[in-house]
């Protein structure tokens, strides 16, 4: 607990705070006006677009300064880094992965900045360090990414980033040894890793190494021309050798999977972040002596369909597609007879989305989602079903590793209330157990999930699940976190989140609505919310916000709304719409300027989603709801804490820095009641392997001022007791 002594000083920092005016530190700004088919469209913050010019960076420094200078003054600042601390510091066990007889798996002791790499010899052997990437940068910003056991086990091919980049360097290390063999692939990004059978070498995709013109540049500039490569273990990137690409089309994406029989090489051809695609194949002849030059044969040709490549059995490939069957099925494809005609239907659509399948002891492990949560379920590989895999209850099916040639395999379940935890099953027996439970500091028997059904504005049911402490009073009183995503056929299911339990423990509630735009319902359910059908997940959230209103679980001056990328933009088009829905709002690596978030890194993928501004028809669709062009200037918004990163090479930072000067230039300049601040961390990304130290500050600075804003006094003598 706070002694007395420092919890007067923070309550006098924070008076200070918020008695003084504030003026937002001035933006750099131009007088550059864009033509789009005839409009006129202004962008004065054009040059935050450029990170490293003097302008911006003392921008970003100044912005910091007023940020963590408000942030460090709020007294449950304290309190909440020290109960994330406390609660984060559990140790958290990857799902293993078996090759050549070892177990592989990541392990976290609960606090270290990165998770280590593990390889066990069998299930009673003691485990023993692979590569810990903690010893790898001080400050604990360089993460281990990919990582792919060769086939024997006597390889590990792996990928590190450095503060947060989608950028990846390539290594192989002996699994006897843990030494690396000095192999070194760069320019990795957006890339699957696959050995070859004979352990020689693996595939992997990467763009072309920048010009000395780009320079660093290539960050951020708009990518092109990825291509699929063979290295071979012992030989340098220069002798690696192109697979495939396809030069006609620069934008496109190249992934490859090797089978497990080690026979092909399985190509997936990808336009972006559309669910179609195309597949093609090498038939690599004799594993134990592949042969990389066989010819690229084509085997989906068309446009209209998602289609996996799951596994095969000989010419014949299993493959989950959308192709008729907008929630999944499981279809055999011949490849001596690959007409369409001539596929035969295994696992047939059903009412639930099929979100994966594994081959496991040669049997189809299909995992489904009913009303956005899992469900597991057997099959033959003629299709007849062998029942079903019991899990705990609402949750999700967060990972699953097997093998077609052994029983056993893993899974890991997770819920709101349900930290991650691995299962072991039997396909044969259809028996499991828990292989590795995590021990958290709190009492999951304190909390309750469930799941409500509301109208959205057009009418559409759309389904958010609520978790709270139990015996919650129905008032209207509580401070309540809405998150929301909407988009990229990603569907929100239950997972456990670290901060989010801090915020219900201290009396909070988390709403999680399923919005269009997701897959929680398959293609349909997607597309309802793409392009000119946008405004659907804006509307799903708003309805999702006013049944919690109606409802009594909260109100407008005890919500907090929340996302986080393409929820970023989600929560900054809604604060537009609808400045008066909620008290706080946590616009988190936004896609914030929709008419040019295409012209960097990878925005040109998203254009499948969002539609561009270079098409009449997209221009006056995005300029309707894009953050950045809709700030109402006078508008009553609520507190806002802008978060997002210096060096984000997927979302770019600009969006957020141009959108954050935007809205301090149009609002009232005071921190009392509706401040519009922007948090920058530096030397970090997107958001995947940022460090615990990291992780832990961030989410206690957006908990604290959403607690200041929305009345939420928490007390660390408090935590354990439930909410009357």
């Amino acid at each position: 607990m706070r002694t007395f002594t420092s919890l007067c000083l923070s309550l006098m920092l924070a008076a200070t705070a918020r008695a003084a005016p504030v003026d937002y530190p001035a933006a750099p700004r131009g007088e550059v006006v864009d033509d789009y088919h005839g409009a006129k469209v202004a962008d004065p913050y054009r040059g935050l677009e450029d990170l490293d010019s003097p302008a911006t960076r003392a921008w970003v420094e100044a912005q910091n300064r007023l940020t963590f200078g408000f942030l460090e003054s709020l007294p449950q600042r304290a309190y909440f880094r020290d109960r994330l601390t406390a609660l984060w510091n559990y140790p958290r066990v990857g799902i293993p992965r078996k090759e050549g007889g070892r177990y592989f798996f990541s392990r976290n002791t609960g606090l270290q900045n990165q998770s280590v790499y593990f390889v066990q010899e069998s299930l009673p052997a003691a485990p023993r360090v692979l590569i810990d990437p903690n010893a790898l940068a001080k400050d604990g910003t360089i993460a281990l990414t990919a990582t792919r056991p060769s086939w024997d086990g006597k390889w590990l091919a792996y990928g590190t980033a450095a503060a947060g980049s989608d950028w990846n360097e390539f290594r192989i290390r002996s699994v006897d040894t843990a030494d690396d063999s000095g192999d070194l692939v760069r320019w990795v990004k957006y890339s699957d890793l696959a050995w070859t059978r004979d352990n020689a070498g693996f595939f992997y995709s990467r763009y072309p190494a920048p010009s000395k013109e780009e320079g660093t540049g290539k960050t951020f500039s708009d990518l092109a021309n990825h291509r699929l490569y063979y290295h071979r273990r012992g030989t340098t990137q220069a002798e690696d050798r192109l697979i495939h690409e396809v030069p006609e089309q620069p934008k496109w994406f190249v992934n490859a999977t090797v089978s497990e029989d080690g026979r092909y090489l399985v190509i997936a051809i990808e336009r972006g972040t559309d669910t179609e695609n195309l597949l093609r194949y090498v038939d690599l002849g004799d594993p134990r002596a592949p042969k990389l030059d066989r010819p690229v044969v084509p085997l989906v040709t068309e446009w209209d369909a998602d289609c996996n490549f799951i596994g095969n059995d000989g010419p014949v490939f299993y493959v989950l597609t959308d192709l008729d069957a907008p929630r999944k099925r499981v279809v055999a494809i011949d490849t001596r007879l690959p007409a369409r005609s001539s596929w035969k239907t295994i696992v047939p659509q059903s009412d639930d989305v099929i979100e994966s399948v594994d081959i496991v002891g040669g049997r189809l492990v299909v995992r489904t989602m009913h009303d956005a949560s899992s469900r597991l379920r057997v099959y033959a590989k003629d299709g007849r079903s062998l029942g079903e895999i019991a899990l705990p209850g609402i949750g999700t099916v967060s990972a699953l590793s097997g093998r077609e040639d052994e029983n056993e395999f893993f899974y890991t379940f997770t819920s709101f209330a349900v930290p991650r935890t691995n299962y072991r099953h039997d396909v044969a027996t259809n028996r499991g157990e828990v292989f590795q439970a995590p021990k958290v500091a709190f009492n999951p028997a304190d909390y309750e999930t469930w799941q409500i059904f509301y109208a959205s504005r057009d009418g559409t049911r759309v389904p958010m699940f609520i978790t709270s402490r139990k015996g919650l009073a129905l008032d209207g009183k509580a401070p309540a976190v809405l998150y929301g995503y909407g988009g990229f056929d990603v569907s929100l299911t239950p997972w456990f989140s670290v901060a989010m339990l801090s915020w219900l423990e201290a009396g909070g509630i988390l709403a999680v609505p399923n919005l269009r735009g997701g897959g929680e319902y398959g293609r349909a359910w997607h597309e309802a919310g793409m392009k000119e059908r946008k405004q659907n997940v804006f509307d799903d959230f708003i309805a999702a916000a006013e049944w919690l209103f109606a409802n009594h679980y909260t109100s407008p001056a005890k919500l907090v709304l929340s996302g986080v990328s393409n929820g970023g933009l989600l929560v900054g088009a809604v604060m537009n719409q609808r400045p008066d829905l909620g008290r706080v709002a946590w616009p988190g690596v936004g896609v914030m300027d929709m008419l040019r978030f295409h012209k960097f890194t990878i925005g040109h993928a998203w254009t499948s989603d969002y539609g561009s501004s270079d098409d009449p028809a997209g221009f006056k669709t995005l300029l309707a709801y894009s953050p950045l062009h809709t700030v109402r200037r006078g508008a009553s918004y609520p507190a806002v804490l802008v978060t997002t990163a210096d060096h984000d090479d997927r979302v770019h930072p600009g969006h957020s820095f141009k959108y954050a000067a935007a809205m301090q230039a149009a609002v009232a300049k005071d921190l009392t009641n509706h401040p519009v601040l922007i948090r920058i961390e530096t030397r970090a990304g997107h958001g995947a392997g940022k460090p615990m130290t990291k992780v832990i500050e961030e989410a206690a600075d957006k908990l604290a001022f959403a607690a200041h804003f929305v009345g939420m006094r928490p007390d660390a003598d408090a935590v354990g007791t439930r909410r009357e």
